[in-house]
Order: C-alpha cells, then structure tokens, then sequence
C-alpha cells in the first residue's frame, strides 16, 4: 500500500513589497514614543525630590518601553489572522 499525503502548508508567506505593520501597529508605536519622551521630559523636571522626577517619570518611562512598544510589535488584528485548511490523506491501493 501507497499512501500519498498532501503536505499543510500552515505557514503564511510573506508577500515581497509587503510590509509586516499596519497603520494600526504604527499608532500604538507612536503613542509609546509619546509617552517614553513625556517620561524623559518628567524626568528632566527640577526640583530633583519632587513627585513628578521620582514617581511620574519611571511610571511613564516602564509603560513605554514595557508595554506599548512591545504591543506595537506584536499587535495583529483578528482579521489578519490566517485560516488553515486541513487536506485530508488519500489513499491508493496498488
């Protein structure tokens, strides 16, 4: 017996001239660099042992590069998602 199996591609290639971020990814992207140069701008801020150096500042600065940017990267809409199709095996008998 012969079996012959139809290989599943379940890997999504990626079209030349396609970027992998949509306008969405570069929104979030955008508003993490807003709020990583707020933290640094807060950061910059005199007296040195006020709330906003000591407390504001690493708050914005740890949800900018801790959050946001990494959701940038990694966001991917729902729609995006690519479907697998499962091919069933044929069998032939010799």
């Amino acid at each position: 017996m012969a079996r012959v199996a139809a290989k599943v591609s379940a890997k999504r290639k990626a079209q030349p001239g396609s970027l992998p971020f949509t306008k969405r990814n570069y929104q979030i992207l955008g508003v993490g660099l807003v709020t990583i140069i707020l933290g640094y701008i807060a950061l910059a801020q005199e007296p040195w042992d006020a709330t906003l150096p000591l407390v504001v500042a690493p708050i914005l600065l740890v949800l900018g590069y801790c959050i946001i940017i990494p959701l940038g990267i990694l966001y991917r809409s729902k729609a995006e998602k690519p479907s697998t199709e499962i091919s069933g095996t044929t069998e032939t008998k010799a």
